[in-house]
């Protein structure tokens, strides 16, 4: 889930197919790469999904009276459900299906349809592998499909102008759905606030680059599939969303995990500028990723690694690729090491994220941005065995971090080694991103929030799972008995309903104009010059300088990797690669 981090738990991979032969064609070396990479990008519980079948134009339930709500929008009329003071429509196709010779194209926006379609369903999720049972996130998964760009909107009755949030789903960009039960937009639109949630393409089906496809592309590039779905989709809710009371002049998007990835890629995009005015980023990285034609940093170019997945499936080009049926491709390129993301290309994507945001060429908008205190709690492969004794700690730290050890060793204690391995992987990802994001916001004039969730309940902490990966979405979406059936139950007592009442309070406030705001709850400062930030536990609290020092210390060793030309990844605390001595720029 961990915004295109991790792999799921493994336990999946049923469905590979006989012929194909899933290392074939890869140096060891791109096997190890391939290896790691898949451990550590796409290593984490995926969030479920309960899925039904696409409904068709001209196909209409028995509705009872004044059952039904429909909008006739400039992309034609839907039929959706009224429910309560609400306007709900499922399953509305913002794209045409992906298919045949149009898998791996970019998105081709729906035809305009006549008629009324039915929108009270959820569409079919994008193809994708079931998680393992056990998974925290676990969710069964319904029907499955390529066509699968659709979107679902919750609107006020009679709304007029209302503030968009548009949400991205997790999933590690290998899996998820919008229609996740946590995710149900109702709560939020009772506020005021219309809620978009999307579907885009996964896995190798969404980030598979390779020459041929950049060769048929009008501006030579490929790979970035699933963020140009995402981009589509908040071009229609440009033209259409005003037919359902919104303000296209004020869309929001906002995402956690592999969503939350994914907002910060649509800031840095050139083609998404203009497409919203606002976001907020739940739980997000900024690691490097592949660029498309050359390799750098020992990372092997975007194009390379997709023709050693083509050769691993015994594929001589991408006609063969496209040949090969969507639920077996998934699952031959998983098991072959791909892990999906999104790849500088020049033209979706311009530069790594970190050089983007530290330019200031990343759209300069108001930005709530945050993190979970147990980040890593639920990906136990992310984070090193401890050492077989304090000694044996510290002597691989300071091999590790040379000049740098002790004030990791100060920040990350032999004392407690457990605790400190779990915060250190924290930090290195998502503590640091998020704080980073802040300070290049801030820096360019954009108004940041920061936040850290450290809440937790009887059930999460029974299991270990304190402030858990994901734990505060169903604070934020008010779903407080609404989640994978393996997820510690959230008490229904008011404590749990004052602090979600909150959180829908600052979340559809900043939709609204930029000003996390709650009744009843403190005012939530910009993070500005005094570092300030929410944390949320128990009920919310204002305060300044979030862990101080731990942002400059990753932060000097990013710098570190980044001079030297080495990648800047997923590898902290006694996984950590040897550290250079600072380079000139650190």
């Amino acid at each position: 889930m961990w915004c295109g981090g991790f792999t799921y738990e493994q336990g999946s991979m049923r469905h590979k197919p006989s012929h194909i032969r899933p290392n074939a064609g890869l140096t060891r070396g791109m096997r190890a790469d391939a290896f790691l990479t898949g451990r550590l990008i796409c290593l984490a519980a995926l969030l479920g999904l309960a899925l039904a079948g696409c409904a068709q134009i001209g196909q209409r339930r028995s509705a009872a009276p004044g059952d039904s709500a429909i909008v006739s929008a400039p992309v034609g009329a839907v039929e959706g459900r009224r429910e309560g003071q609400l306007n709900v429509f499922k399953g509305i196709p913002y794209a045409l299906a992906p298919t045949g010779a149009a898998r791996w194209t970019p998105p081709r926006a729906t035809a305009d349809w006549t008629g009324v379609r039915q929108a009270t369903e959820f569409g079919p999720a994008c193809v994708q592998l079931q998680r393992a049972p056990t998974s925290v996130y676990a969710y069964d998964v319904g029907p499955m499909s390529e066509d699968c760009l659709s979107l679902n909107i919750w609107a006020p009755a009679g709304a007029r102008n209302a503030p968009v949030l548009v949400w991205i789903h997790g999933g590690s960009l290998t899996s998820g759905s919008s229609n996740e039960p946590m995710y149900d937009g109702a709560r939020l639109a009772e506020r005021g606030v219309i809620v978009v949630s999307i579907n885009y393409r996964l896995g190798v089906l969404g980030y598979f680059a390779h020459a041929e496809l950049s060769a048929e592309s009008r501006e030579g590039v490929s790979g970035n599939y699933g963020l140009l779905d995402q981009i589509e989709a908040l071009r229609w809710v440009q033209r259409n969303i005003g037919a359902f009371g919104g303000d296209s002049r004020n869309v929001t998007i906002a995402g956690e995990s592999a969503g939350a990835l994914s907002v910060v890629y649509l800031m840095a995009a050139p083609p998404a500028r203009g497409l919203f005015a606002k976001a907020i980023v739940q739980s997000a990285n900024m690691m490097m990723i592949p660029e498309l034609q050359t390799a750098r940093s020992g990372v092997v170019s975007a194009e390379e690694s997709g023709a050693a997945l083509a050769a691993s499936l015994q594929a001589g080009s991408v006609a063969d690729l496209r040949a090969i049926e969507a639920r077996a491709l998934i699952a031959a390129a998983t098991s072959a090491g791909f892990a999906p993301r999104p790849t500088v290309d020049g033209h979706v994507l311009t530069r790594q994220l970190v050089e983007t945001f530290e330019l200031g060429e990343q759209a300069r908008v108001p930005l709530l941005v945050g993190f979970t205190s147990g980040e890593s709690r639920t990906f136990p492969a992310l984070v090193p065995r401890p050492a077989e004794s304090v000694a044996a700690y510290e002597s691989a730290i300071r091999e590790r971090y040379g000049d740098l050890a002790e004030d990791f060793l100060n920040r990350y204690p032999a004392a407690d080694m457990p605790a400190s391995l779990l915060a250190a992987t924290r930090d290195g990802i998502a503590g640091w991103a998020s704080e980073r994001l802040a300070v290049n916001q801030t820096a360019y004039d954009a108004p940041a929030f920061l936040y850290y969730f450290d809440h937790s309940y009887p059930a999460a902490d029974a299991a270990g799972l304190h402030a858990f990966h994901a734990s505060e979405l169903p604070f934020v979406f008010g779903a407080l008995q609404s989640f994978p059936v393996n997820w510690p139950p959230v008490p229904n007592e008011p404590q749990q309903r004052r602090l979600s009442d909150s959180m829908i309070g600052y979340w559809t406030s900043f939709a609204r104009d930029g000003r996390p705001r709650a009744a009843g709850a403190p005012d939530w400062p910009a993070y500005g010059r005094d570092r300030a930030y929410m944390l949320f536990d128990g009920a919310p609290q204002a305060s300044a300088h979030l862990m101080p020092g731990m942002y400059e210390h990753v932060e000097e060793i990013v710098c570190r990797l980044r001079r030297t030309d080495q990648a800047w990844s997923w590898r902290f605390g006694l996984n950590a690669p040897v550290l250079p001595a600072r380079p000139a720029g650190c």
